[in-house]
């Protein structure tokens, strides 16, 4: 930027970019347009550090993708699963190596945050954005996006990077569609040491009784994350599964500290991921993984690039170059984690099937689980495997995607 637009965007107030939302996708985003060089206003509605419904599981993908330097506020090192279906056929498999680590949400949120600060980033809290404005009189000209505050205070950027949840008013403006929408309730429970020691180093993840479901238990010291996730639209049977789980594990005499509920939302597969200066990145643009949910790699890749991408936005002198640095913004995206949702899809497909046969493979097939094990640690991916296993992509189509889903591998534009 040259000396003459800066002092011109100092009396104006223009921010080169902006994030609405300080989790893992909107702290990456901001740290990433922040080392940069660039002036970035990270937004978050909360009081920081706050609560999030989630597992709390970071797998390779996830530790691969954090800025240089970040130490990880492990809460527990996995090196075994346990593996039952709806309780029943329990079998654990152990791993010399770690598998993932565990970290409680509020800690890894909030230090991702100061990575972020630390690279430039300035923090503003407790303010919610009603909406954003490309067009109109609170936009000054057509390098300019107005994000619009509930207090009614008006900010400037020249990118706007959406990051505010599948929920968000970033992924309305942008027009993000949706088309799986699960349930997850969890409850954070604190339990005596000897049953902590029990479960140290140890998951426990169980196929559920409702198509696509499952539960988890991911220990955290003298706490149990204990959850379980199902199709929205099965909140009575989800909140069925979730008692019975707890209960069948020796747990119902403990009282939770928390107990939460989160919607996850999957994006379509022509869902857009920017509007003019504005992207949205993570569970604003419905990027997670469809078979397991996970969400916090496909935060953190999906915030990286998102902030990379709004850099060169916000350097945009034109409609034409906008639109262009927006399209390799979405082909990046679509081309790593597009391609791993399409072969997500495709697996959860296959699972909402045939449940008893992905828990006899991965307890009593070595392939299998050597594939589960080096997934996790991020030595491969999902769509790897698939692209280089013939055999993998053949039991994927023996057992059939849904109808109206890609093939694995497949990833539309």
């Amino acid at each position: 930027m040259s000396s003459e637009n800066s002092s011109a965007d100092d009396v104006q107030r223009v921010w080169d970019v902006v994030v609405v939302g300080a989790g893992p996708a909107g702290a990456s985003a901001a740290y990433a347009a922040a080392v940069a060089g660039r002036r970035v206003l990270l937004l978050e509605k909360s009081e920081l550090p706050r609560y999030k419904t989630c597992g709390g599981g970071i797998i390779g993908p996830s530790r691969d993708a954090l800025p240089p330097g970040f130490e990880l506020p492990l809460r527990d090192r996995v090196h075994a699963v346990t593996f039952s279906n709806n309780g029943r056929f329990t079998r654990t498999r152990r791993s010399r190596q770690m598998l993932f680590g565990l970290i409680n949400r509020p800690e890894f949120d909030q230090r991702l945050v100061e990575h972020a600060q630390k690279a430039g980033a300035e923090l503003r809290t407790g303010l919610t954005v009603t909406r954003v404005e490309q067009h109109g009189s609170a936009v000054p000209d057509r390098r300019s996006v107005a994000v619009v505050l509930q207090s009614g205070e008006t900010l400037l950027a020249r990118a706007v990077v959406g990051a505010d949840g599948s929920a968000g008013r970033i992924g309305a403006h942008v027009g993000v569609k949706l088309d799986q929408v699960d349930l997850g309730l969890e409850a954070e429970i604190p339990v005596p040491e000897t049953v902590a020691e029990d479960w140290k180093g140890r998951v426990l993840i169980d196929w559920g009784p409702m198509p696509g479901s499952y539960g988890w238990v991911f220990p955290k010291g003298d706490t149990l994350t204990v959850g379980v996730i199902s199709a929205r639209g099965e909140g009575a049977a989800t909140k069925r599964y979730l008692e019975d789980f707890v209960a069948r594990l020796g747990l119902a005499g403990f009282e939770p500290s928390i107990s939460s509920g989160h919607l996850t939302r999957c994006r379509a597969d022509d869902s857009p991921l920017s509007r003019g200066r504005v992207l949205v990145c993570g569970d604003a643009a419905g990027l997670l993984e469809p078979w397991t949910r996970e969400g916090i790699s496909f935060a953190l890749r999906s915030g990286r690039l998102a902030g990379e991408w709004a850099v060169r936005i916000a350097e945009a002198h034109d409609a034409v170059d906008t639109r262009r640095q927006a399209l390799n913004y979405a082909f990046a995206v679509k081309a790593g984690l597009g391609v791993e949702m399409s072969v997500g899809k495709s697996l959860l497909s296959a699972f909402e099937r045939r449940p008893g046969l992905f828990h006899a493979a991965l307890t009593g097939f070595r392939p299998a689980w050597n594939a589960f094990r080096d997934i996790t640690r991020g030595s491969t991916s999902l769509a790897e495997i698939v692209r280089t296993h013939p055999m993998a992509q053949r039991a994927l189509l023996a057992m059939g995607p849904r109808p109206g889903a890609p093939a694995a591998g497949e990833v539309s534009s």
